[in-house]
């Protein structure tokens, strides 16, 4: 059963707002759909700071510092990416955690990098960031979008309760 986004973005703006928290995205495959989903709920902009749409690699290096090397040397879609976007927009916001998403929606991809996978990365002030890949499968390019709306919102929700 697909959990209801509203419901979701609710529990992870209750849970920031209940620990101080400010958010901010970066966003490349999802073109905005996670902040989106987050500033559709009224009152956000108590916990929600700024999303980063971050499609182009151009954009990832200029508006978030990744670093040329990391993207020549793995591809925007991988951990090394993810981990950067994160920790640019910890870095280039007034938040205090921050979610990055990379992958290939669809249609298409490659035999190394298929349609459906996805990377996230989560950082937080003052703790290590992590990152992950989930592999959703050619579901097509708008329930791949929406399953990385849905997990990213989870991956935020979990560390907020942690």
């Amino acid at each position: 059963m697909t959990p209801d986004l509203t419901q979701l973005a609710t529990d992870v703006l209750e849970a920031a707002r209940a620990r101080g928290v400010m958010i901010a995205t970066a966003e490349s495959c999802t073109g905005g759909l996670i902040i989106g989903a987050l500033t559709e709920i009224a009152g956000s902009s108590d916990v929600v700071d700024r999303g980063f749409i971050t499609y182009s690699n151009a954009a990832k290096m200029e508006m978030l510092g990744v670093k040329p090397a990391t993207l020549d040397a793995f591809g925007a879609v991988s951990e090394p990416v993810a981990r950067e976007m994160a920790e640019g927009a910890l870095a280039h916001a007034a938040a205090t955690l921050t979610l990055s998403v990379t992958g290939i929606a669809g249609p298409g991809g490659s035999e190394h990098k298929p349609e459906g996978r996805v990377c996230f990365g989560l950082a937080q002030d003052g703790r290590e960031t992590t990152v992950e890949t989930v592999e959703f499968g050619a579901l097509g390019r708008t329930h791949v979008r929406h399953a990385t709306v849905v997990h990213a919102l989870q991956t935020a929700l979990k560390a907020l309760t942690a």
